[in-house]
């Protein structure tokens, strides 16, 4: 049995127009991540016949490739979550209090200054990636803060244990049947379909379940 497998959209192929188009949503999802999520499983399988022939000398590529498809099964997981609909008025805007999002808006506030500061910061950081990326905005468990981190493919230049609760999906796949060559654009665009709520519940948890990351004096 599959170890890992495609989640559901939570909304329909169209629900993110005009930022994002229905060809895209379908072909990112039903494409692109269920293709991460097959090689995370033919990955493991391949780990496990490298283990009953002690064949060794595959592992540093296939320990890549797993974190490679992992992460990309993880990380496009949390991005279709990410966002809601504009439509309906549930995407977009800024958190505030008034809309039950008060300690995530705080926190933002308390890491980097103001909401414009960090989002001019995940603007840029999420568009420079050098080719494939992602921006994250995640928290820190060890400062208990929150850090905008750069993800270059699916991996390297995180911090180790911190847990991403907003990301920008800045492969070519996300955007460029609409935005072409434009990254910036996209992301700029990006803005007005965030889902705060579920940014908040994911800020909310990832606090509530923070890592051990200091041996505790004994």
């Amino acid at each position: 049995m599959p170890i890992y497998t495609l989640p559901e959209l939570p909304y329909e192929y169209s629900a993110l127009e005009p930022v994002i188009n229905p060809q895209i949503i379908e072909l990112h999802h039903d494409k692109h991540h269920a293709a991460y999520v097959k090689g995370a499983n033919d990955t493991l399988e391949q780990l496990q016949e490298a283990r009953d022939k002690e064949n060794w000398a595959a592992l540093n590529g296939l320990e890549k490739n797993l974190a490679f498809h992992l992460s990309g099964h993880i990380l496009h997981s949390i991005y279709w979550h990410n966002m809601a609909s504009p439509k309906t008025g549930e995407g977009g805007g800024e958190p505030t209090a008034a809309d039950g999002v008060g300690e995530l808006a705080d926190a933002i506030t308390e890491s980097f200054g103001s909401f414009a500061a960090f989002k001019k910061q995940l603007t840029f950081a999420s568009s420079a990636t050098q080719g494939s990326g992602w921006g994250v905005l995640a928290y820190e468990p060890l400062s208990g803060r929150l850090i905008v981190e750069q993800v270059y493919d699916h991996q390297g230049n995180v911090g180790q244990a911190s847990v991403p609760i907003l990301v920008f999906d800045a492969w070519e796949h996300a955007f460029y049947l609409q935005y072409k060559n434009q990254k910036v654009d996209f992301i700029e665009a990006m803005w007005n379909v965030v889902n705060w709520q579920d940014v908040a519940r994911r800020y909310a948890d990832a606090k509530a379940n923070t890592p051990l990351l200091i041996p505790a004096k004994g």
